[in-house]
C-alpha cells in the first residue's frame, strides 16, 4: 500500500492561501486572493464568493438553498467562509458545514457558524450522522478529475445521506465557454473540457511581501448530459438543471444540477 502523503492540518494551514484571505477579508487586514495559471492571473473575488449578503445572491441560488431546508440536516460540502449555512442555520435548519481549508472553517466558526469540521470530500468521515441534503457547489465536483472520479464523489454522498436525499451540485458547460475562460483546457471528447489554475494570497507585511502559494488544482467541465453518465452508476439521478442568463439573455454555462434517489422520487 503507498503511504499516505496527504498534508496534516498544520501542513494545509501553512499552505492555505483560499483561507488566509477569507480570514483577511474577514478582519479587515491586508491582502489579496489571485487565481495563477502560468503567467496569466484573476482576482480572486472572496466578497463575491464567500462574503455576498444573501439579499445581493440571485434568485436561483435562493430558490436551490429553499428547495433544501426540508431535506435537514444538510451538509454544505467546501463550505468556505459559511455563508450558505449561516443561511440556514439562521432560519432553523440543521446544517453541517465541511472544508478542506482550516482558515475556511475557522472563518465560518468566527461568523457563528456551530456546526463546521475541517474534513476532505473525497475521505467523508460522517459515518455516525445520515444527512437529508448535500450542497456542494463552486464547481467542487470537478475536483474529481475525470468522469469515474466524480461518480466516485458521488458514491461518498450517497454513503454521507438517507435513502431519501437531494443533492446539489454545479459545474460548467464546456459546450458553452471558449478557449479565454480562464484556466480552460481542451478535451476531444464532447461535453468535456479541464480547468487548471492555483491559488496565491499576497500581502504586504511591515515591508515585505508574503505570498502564499497552493497546489495546482485540476477540474473536469461536464455538459449536464455528462454528469447524468458519471451518475448513472450511483443511487442518484440528475432530475433537474438550473441555469442563469447571460447579459446577452442566452442560457449561462454555469449550471446547478439537483440529484436524487430512487427513494426520494418515489
Amino acid at each position: 500500500m503507498a503511504a499516505d502523503h496527504r498534508p496534516d492540518v498544520q501542513d494545509r494551514e501553512r499552505a492555505d492561501p483560499l483561507g488566509r484571505a477569507m480570514l483577511a477579508y474577514q478582519r479587515d487586514e491586508p491582502g489579496r486572493l489571485l487565481y495563477r495559471d502560468g503567467s496569466r492571473t484573476q482576482d480572486g473575488r472572496v466578497r463575491e464568493f464567500y462574503f455576498q449578503p444573501s439579499d445581493e445572491w440571485s434568485d436561483e441560488t435562493v430558490g436551490v438553498l429553499e428547495r433544501l431546508c426540508d431535506h435537514e440536516p444538510i451538509l454544505d460540502v467546501g463550505c468556505g467562509a459559511g455563508q450558505h449555512a449561516l443561511w440556514w442555520q439562521d432560519r432553523g435548519v440543521d446544517a453541517v458545514g465541511i472544508d478542506a481549508s482550516p482558515g475556511a472553517v475557522r472563518s465560518a466558526r468566527e461568523r457563528g457558524l456551530e456546526s463546521a469540521a475541517v474534513m476532505d470530500m473525497f475521505d467523508l468521515a460522517v459515518a455516525d450522522e445520515r444527512f437529508g441534503a448535500v450542497h456542494c457547489v463552486g464547481t467542487q465536483l470537478g475536483l474529481g478529475g475525470s468522469l469515474a472520479g466524480i461518480t466516485d464523489l458521488l458514491e461518498q454522498f450517497a454513503c454521507a445521506t438517507d435513502d431519501a436525499a437531494v443533492a446539489v451540485v454545479d459545474n460548467y458547460d464546456p459546450r458553452r465557454l471558449d478557449r479565454e475562460f480562464f484556466g480552460y483546457r481542451p478535451d476531444p471528447r464532447e461535453g468535456i473540457a479541464h480547468r487548471c489554475f492555483h491559488l496565491e494570497f499576497v500581502r504586504e507585511c511591515d515591508g515585505t511581501r508574503e505570498r502564499t502559494v497552493g497546489r495546482t488544482l485540476q477540474f473536469l467541465l461536464c455538459s449536464p448530459e455528462r454528469l447524468r453518465e458519471a451518475a448513472t452508476e450511483t443511487p442518484w439521478q440528475v432530475v433537474d438543471v438550473i441555469r442563469g442568463e447571460t447579459s446577452d439573455g442566452e442560457a449561462d454555462a454555469h449550471y446547478r444540477a439537483i440529484l436524487e434517489t430512487d427513494a426520494t422520487r418515489g
